[in-house]
C-alpha cells in the first residue's frame, strides 16, 4: 500500500439497515470519503441492498476501527 492510499482511508462506513419489528439489522455494504472540496462524498459500495433497506452513512465507532487494524 502506498502512502497516498493510506492517507485516503474511508472516513465513514455505509450500512444497509433492515427493520424487523422492533429490531434493526445493520450490514456494512461499503465505505465513504469526503471530497477534497468538502462539499460531498465519494461512496464505494461492495453490496447493493435489494430488499428496501435504508442506506445509512455513519462515522465508524473507534472500537470498530481498532478491530479492523
Amino acid at each position: 500500500m502506498t502512502t497516498t492510499e493510506t492517507s485516503k482511508r474511508p472516513t465513514h462506513r455505509v450500512y444497509a439497515v433492515r427493520k424487523n419489528g422492533d429490531k434493526s439489522f445493520w450490514t456494512t455494504i461499503g465505505a465513504a470519503w469526503a471530497n477534497a472540496d468538502g462539499k460531498g462524498f465519494n461512496i464505494k459500495l461492495y453490496l447493493l441492498p435489494l430488499d428496501g433497506a435504508d442506506i445509512v452513512v455513519r462515522e465508524p465507532k473507534e472500537d470498530a476501527e481498532e478491530a479492523s487494524k
